[in-house]
């Protein structure tokens, strides 16, 4: 071979290499809404817990008058470590307070009322029960979140619009400059049917809470981050997505229920649903309530995580400011059992194909890899007529499972709008929106060979990020 034609060569192979480095397939365009980062991520703790402790703790009741002397708020052995040993054990990597609620009585040391721990015998008046949750929740590395009722029964201010919302907008600004980062705020619109008229100032809040902590989330009924999910059971509707349109909805408004519960497949802005609900009747510790059996929370956790919710779990302290024994047991139960049902994963070994791929990088097999970040895309004139499909053909000798787990890639919005799930040809489930983790409890365990997934999506090709089988051994009843 001569120089020339040497040269030649290379510099031919040179294009070729070049032109195939810049030829990797995009990824598809989101479909609108699409969430932020702090969103995804909050979607993606699954579990976070609540802790309602305060005034009512001590007077046995859910609601209080606002009449109620500081004196009452004694307890002798509060430990918020222990609190956050809890959250830990159930699986919350996230835990809301309740710094203040209707009552009005604060759990830190607020210079704007008289009405707070300053005023009680713990600690001697100097106690701070914000500041211990904050802390404990640092030590432990959990996140922390706060809540302040915007209904006040104590304050004289309360009905004078100007007034109280100056008054609340202080209180807000000392919460979200004192204890670092707070990861979540809940408002809501919640007073008694005969309360006092108060207009909030909800706006002037949103945009505050926003200068002073850019990246936190916050809920109420319409968002703007995190939308309630319509009832305290801990239920999300079959039917979940995570829009809404935000203009449908008005804070602490009636009747607005059903469309939290299923969300708004035409709506405009991603404001997804957190589910919440106590482990007691209650949302206060009272004496005479227990904690719900693990089949209860477990079908909790079906109904919220595994319908595109986050469950917001309520764990109320005792008097003497400490989680009960037979509650923190209950807890450590229910978080070791879904650890014992998804931490094992019968899908593994499996191959996956599909009925089209996008390309390199979106192939069938990424529902198996385990990472958020990936996912299997279709192209997209597959399925428009007959509907997309993804099949998981099993190794021999596979064992059982009564559980499917489907995940969308929902960082370019929510897409599928009915699925069904067939094991060796056979219907086994159905249902229609998937989003963030959609979970299926067969009515019995399964052990076929082919697991095959149909979705119907008109808004866009469904990205797929994670297909699951899993054995729960606690299912009995499939609700």
């Amino acid at each position: 071979m001569s120089l020339l034609c040497y040269y030649c060569l290379v510099f031919a192979a040179g294009i070729v290499a070049a032109a195939g480095a810049g030829t990797s397939v995009p990824p598809p365009l989101p479909v609108l809404p699409i969430p932020t980062a702090a969103q995804l991520a909050w979607q993606r703790r699954e579990v976070i817990m609540f802790f309602h402790f305060g005034m009512n703790t001590f007077t046995d009741v859910e609601r209080g008058t606002g009449a109620e002397d500081p004196a009452l708020f004694a307890p002798a052995a509060l430990n918020a470590t222990q609190w956050m040993d809890a959250a830990a054990a159930a699986g919350a990597s996230l835990a809301i307070l309740v710094a203040k609620h209707h009552d009005g009585f604060c759990l830190w040391p607020s210079a704007y009322t008289a009405h707070s721990v300053r005023a009680s015998p713990w600690r001697a008046g100097s106690g701070d029960v914000v500041g211990e949750f904050t802390a404990a929740a640092r030590a432990r590395g959990v996140d922390a979140g706060l809540y302040l009722s915007p209904w006040d029964l104590h304050d004289h201010r309360y009905g004078q619009e100007v007034a109280y919302n100056e008054y609340y907008m202080a209180q807000l600004h000392e919460l979200l400059t004192r204890y670092g980062r707070v990861w979540e705020i809940w408002f809501d619109g919640n007073k008694g049917t005969n309360a006092t008229k108060m207009t909030y100032h909800f706006q002037e809040w949103f945009d505050t809470v926003r200068q002073l902590q850019g990246s936190i989330n916050i809920f109420s009924d319409a968002g703007p981050d995190i939308r309630w999910v319509g009832d305290e059971n801990g239920f999300a509707g079959t039917t979940c997505w995570s829009a809404v349109n935000q203009s449908s909805i008005t804070i602490g408004s009636a009747g607005i229920e059903k469309y939290l519960n299923e969300g708004d497949p035409r709506g405009t802005e991603w404001v997804p649903p957190e589910c919440d609900v106590s482990i007691r009747p209650g949302w206060f510790w009272h004496r005479n309530e227990t904690a719900k059996p693990l089949s209860q929370l477990l079908n909790i956790y079906y109904n919220s995580v595994g319908r595109n919710c986050v469950l917001l779990l309520n764990a109320p302290p005792n008097a003497t400011g400490l989680i009960d024994g037979a509650d923190m047991a209950r807890l450590r139960e229910f978080g070791a059992a879904v650890k014992r049902i998804f931490g094992t994963d019968l899908a593994e070994g499996s191959r996956a194909r599909a009925s089209s791929e996008r390309g390199g990088g979106f192939e069938a097999g990424k529902v198996l890899d385990g990472r958020d970040g990936t996912y299997w895309a279709p192209t997209a004139e597959d399925g428009r007529r007959n509907g997309y499909w993804i099949e998981l053909r099993r190794p021999a000798g596979a064992r059982a499972f009564n559980v499917v787990r489907v995940q969308e890639h929902v960082a370019l919005g929510q897409r599928v709008e009915r699925h069904e799930v067939y094991v060796d040809g056979v219907a086994v489930a159905r249902g229609t929106t998937v989003g963030h983790k959609r979970l299926h409890r067969l009515a019995c365990p399964v052990a076929g060979r082919t697991v095959k997934i149909w979705f119907a999506a008109r808004r866009g090709p469904p990205l797929v990020s994670a297909v699951g089988l899993h054995l729960d051994p606690y299912t009995t009843d499939v609700m």
